[in-house]
């Protein structure tokens, strides 16, 4: 697959078909993208708590939020949920500050899981302290991102920002999940000759 096609079909999914199990050593595989990323001054401080474990997932999935715009939607229901996640963590015992490492990791991760039929969802929004206590991560760990990975199981189209500027994604009554992105010419400023 050439590099911008899968650049083009790593998008942010939030459906899945959550019987379609995903193996640990694919977990693991993925994990070691992120491990052979750039770290900033070399520390790797991140690290990674996987889970591809129903029991585990169903303790995961409570604490967190999905799609803050479509506002009548609690995230993905049963059968539709994740079949996987991996949490990054910060190891506050290596380095106080983690800097853009993990959204580094994140995308080495959810382009890999492109890659082998995968889809996923880079989610931000974490109940932390209740994420923290159900699954006993140790204080020194700072809890930056959990990415649900999965087969997909929605259509998402990309499509430009209309006139009213409005970028805030939406699904259709078919349940296409749509997301407008800004003009590349609205994206640069300058260019040098």
């Amino acid at each position: 697959m050439e590099f911008e096609e899968l650049v083009m079909k790593n998008r942010s999914y939030r459906r899945f078909y959550e019987a379609e199990s995903i193996k640990p050593e694919i977990l693991r595989r993925l994990v070691n993208l992120a491990r052979m990323s750039p770290s900033g001054a070399n520390m790797q401080a991140l690290k990674f708590m996987l889970s591809a474990d129903i029991k585990t997932n169903e303790i995961i999935f409570p604490n967190l939020a999905w799609a803050g715009y479509l506002k009548d939607w609690d995230g993905p229901e049963a059968g539709e949920r994740p079949s996987a996640y991996i949490i990054i963590l910060g190891d506050k015992g290596i380095k106080e500050s983690f800097g853009c490492d993990h959204g580094i990791a994140a995308q080495s991760i959810m382009l890999g899981a492109s890659e082998l039929g995968y889809g996923g969802c880079m989610i931000g929004s974490i109940k932390k302290n209740s994420l923290r206590n159900d699954l006993q991560i140790p204080g020194r760990y700072e809890i930056l991102l959990v990415m649900a990975i999965g087969k997909p199981k929605e259509k998402v189209k990309i499509e430009e920002v209309g006139p009213d500027g409005d970028i805030q994604y939406w699904r259709d009554e078919k349940g296409v999940h749509h997301v407008p992105k800004r003009s590349l010419d609205e994206l640069i400023l300058t260019i040098s000759p």
